[in-house]
C-alpha cells in the first residue's frame, strides 16, 4: 500500500502541475492514464462500477466524480483531482483540489480549510480512539471557519479492496464507532462548499454537484495506523 500509495501522489502532483487555463479535462485523464502506463499499474476508477475514466476532476460547484472531459479549464477554477491505482492487489487513493492560476479569496480560505480539516481528522488516527472522533474533528475545522461539510459522500477502508467497511463520515459527535487498532488502513476525505452541505447527481450519473451552486473542495489521504502511530501513504 505504501508502494500504491507514492505512485498515486506522483501521478497526483503530476497532474496538479498541468492544470491550467486552456487545458481540458479530457487531457489531465491522459496524463493519468499514460502515467499508470509508465509505472504498469492499474488506475483503479476506470471501469469501476462503470466510471468511464481513470481520474476524477470536479470543477467549482462538483463536488466529486466529474467526469473528463473536452470541458477546458479557466482562470478563477477551482479543481478537484481524485485518483486511485492498484499495484499488486492493493489500492491506494488520494485527492487534492487547486485552484486555477488567481482563484477568489473565499475559494482559497475553502481550499485551505478543507485541507487543514484533512489533517485534524488524520491526527485523530491512534490507537484507541473511536473512529467518530475523525469525523468530529473535520466536521469542527469546517464548521468552525463557516463553511459546508458534504454529509452525502464519506472516507472509508481500504486495502485490497478500493472501498471498504467502515464508512467515515465527515461529520458527527466524537466517541462512536469502531476502536481504531493497529493495522487498520483508511482513506479520509473531507467534502466541503462555500454554501449549503446538500447535494444532487447530474444526469451523467456520477458527477455531484452542490445544489446551492456553491464552490466545494476535496482532500483525501490514504493512512496507516502503525504501531508508531499514523502513517500518511499518500503524501510525497
Amino acid at each position: 500500500m505504501e508502494v500504491a500509495n507514492r505512485i498515486v501522489a506522483e501521478i497526483l502532483e503530476g497532474v496538479k502541475e498541468k492544470v491550467q487555463p486552456g487545458i481540458e479535462t479530457r487531457e489531465l485523464d491522459e496524463l493519468a492514464e499514460e502515467m499508470c502506463r509508465q509505472r504498469r499499474v492499474k488506475p483503479a476508477f476506470k471501469g469501476y462500477r462503470g466510471y468511464p475514466r481513470s481520474i476524477c476532476v470536479s470543477v467549482n460547484e462538483e463536488v466529486v466524480h466529474g467526469i473528463p472531459g473536452p470541458r477546458s479549464l479557466k482562470a478563477g477554477d477551482v479543481v478537484s483531482l481524485d485518483f486511485g491505482v492498484k499495484y499488486e492487489g492493493f489500492y491506494g487513493d488520494a485527492a487534492i483540489t487547486v485552484g486555477v492560476g488567481d482563484v477568489s479569496e473565499k475559494a482559497r480560505a475553502l481550499i485551505a480549510t478543507t485541507e487543514e480539516s484533512l489533517y485534524a481528522g488524520i491526527a485523530q488516527v491512534k490507537a484507541g480512539q473511536r473512529l467518530s472522533d475523525i469525523s468530529h474533528a473535520v466536521q469542527t475545522v469546517v464548521e468552525g471557519a463557516g463553511f459546508g461539510v458534504i454529509r452525502e459522500f464519506v472516507g472509508h477502508g481500504i486495502g485490497r479492496s478500493l472501498h471498504e467497511d467502515p464508512q467515515i463520515p465527515n461529520f458527527g459527535p466524537p466517541g462512536r464507532g469502531p476502536t481504531l487498532q493497529v493495522g487498520m488502513t483508511f482513506a479520509i476525505e473531507p467534502m466541503t462548499s462555500l454554501g449549503s452541505w446538500q447535494v444532487r447527481i447530474l444526469q451523467d450519473g456520477w458527477t455531484a454537484i452542490t445544489q446551492d451552486g456553491s464552490c466545494a473542495a476535496h482532500f483525501e489521504h490514504s493512512v496507516a495506523l502503525t504501531e508508531n502511530g499514523v502513517l500518511i501513504l499518500s503524501r510525497l
